[in-house]
């Protein structure tokens, strides 16, 4: 082997090597100190890439189970209130009977009548008061199907065979049906987004079963329509379905902008001179006015029951949903781990491996320094 002076090659290649560990040397200590595999875009890019779209899901999946919580505080307020709506229901019937019978005379009604003007008042008053955040919950919440059959023709039952439609997070609009007939297929759109569905499954023939009910599921849109025995296919063509907007009423449970990750709450104007109850013309002030006003106090009792089932079918699917963001969210988690993280014990070795030719290297960088001393001999 030659000796030279001008160039100690030994000395450069022994401080490459030296870099290369001290380098690694450096990494290991980053990820031990960190617990981090990656701890910027060099050191995986396309692993950074990955994890940064499951931290975006993790942060949503997270958000949405809290929204998810709060959704269910918002309906158990409702409920709580429809509970005290029901029981003045309850008496204001109960005044009804008494008032209907010839024991009492029309001076006992006046007191009645009064009582339950001042109960339809408190009904009005706790659907004015009852609020979430700001937000009006009895008073009308969340977009709403217009059952005027002028405009949503197709609740025309007799002649579509649709009995209701659902909302789950539908945007407001008039939506149009696209019935075709034979091929069996339905189309609903608003103008703006359509959606497809075939329905020939559901169907004998091209009627829906004697006796049952189809659902028909147009999930992207956020509508669900049932369809009684009486639909045949082609029924639906050019009927319409207008959507009223609404405060509030969208509760977002999941990360993406989709309508299977929104969970749709609708409440109608529950107070007693609503739509809804409809009880403003009720009256005990006669014998036959309070019997006239069982029937619509019957209804409203039913109508009062029924909003509150259909509450609490909602937060048992909100606490479906927790469950289920609660599962993906630690999967996710876990997956987003094996990305980012640092396995210790793997490092640790890489750490001592890196340490141990580092003291080498330096070790021998200085023996080569001193290489071209022995062209001293030579001199001598």
């Amino acid at each position: 082997m030659p000796m030279r002076i001008n160039n100690n090659i030994v000395a450069l290649n022994g401080r490459r090597h030296l870099g290369i560990s001290g380098q690694d040397l450096s990494k290991r200590m980053e990820r031990l100190s960190s617990g981090m595999r990656i701890n910027k875009g060099m050191d995986d890019p396309s692993g950074l890439s990955i994890s940064e779209g499951m931290r975006a899901q993790l942060r949503g999946i997270s958000v949405g189970t809290r929204n998810a919580e709060q959704g269910t505080n918002l309906i158990q307020t409702a409920e709580g209130a429809l509970n005290e709506v029901s029981s003045m229901l309850l008496r204001m019937r109960e005044l009804a009977v008494q008032a209907a019978s010839s024991t009492i005379s029309d001076t006992n009604r006046l007191s009645i009548n009064s009582e339950v003007t001042q109960l339809m008042s408190e009904v009005d008053r706790i659907a004015n008061a009852t609020t979430y955040n700001g937000t009006s919950l009895l008073s009308g919440f969340g977009n709403t199907v217009s059952q005027n059959t002028a405009v949503s023709t197709s609740l025309v039952s007799a002649t579509t065979g649709m009995t209701q439609a659902i909302l789950s997070g539908a945007q407001a609009g008039t939506y149009t049906f696209v019935d075709g007939g034979a091929d069996g297929e339905v189309t609903i759109g608003n103008g703006t987004v359509t959606q497809t569905v075939r329905i020939g499954t559901i169907l004998d023939g091209s009627q829906v079963s004697t006796g049952t009910t189809a659902l028909v599921n147009f999930d992207r849109l956020g509508i669900a329509v049932a369809l009684n025995d009486s639909y045949t296919d082609g029924d639906l063509d050019s009927t319409t379905l207008l959507i009223s907007a609404g405060t509030g009423g969208d509760l977002q449970v999941g990360p993406n902008s989709s309508s299977v990750d929104r969970i749709s709450i609708t409440l109608e104007d529950m107070r007693a001179t609503g739509a809804k109850l409809n009880l403003g013309s009720i009256s005990m002030a006669t014998q036959s006015s309070a019997q006239a006003a069982l029937s619509p106090l019957d209804q409203a009792i039913s109508t009062v029951s029924l909003v509150r089932g259909e509450l609490g079918i909602q937060q048992n699917r909100l606490g479906y949903t927790i469950a289920r963001n609660n599962v993906t969210f630690e999967n996710l988690q876990a997956s987003e781990s094996t990305i980012r993280d640092a396995d210790v014990a793997e490092e640790v070795s890489e750490f001592t491996r890196s340490q141990i030719l580092t003291q080498a290297g330096t070790s021998l960088l200085a023996q080569a320094n001193a290489l071209p001393q022995n062209a001293l001999t030579l001199l001598q």
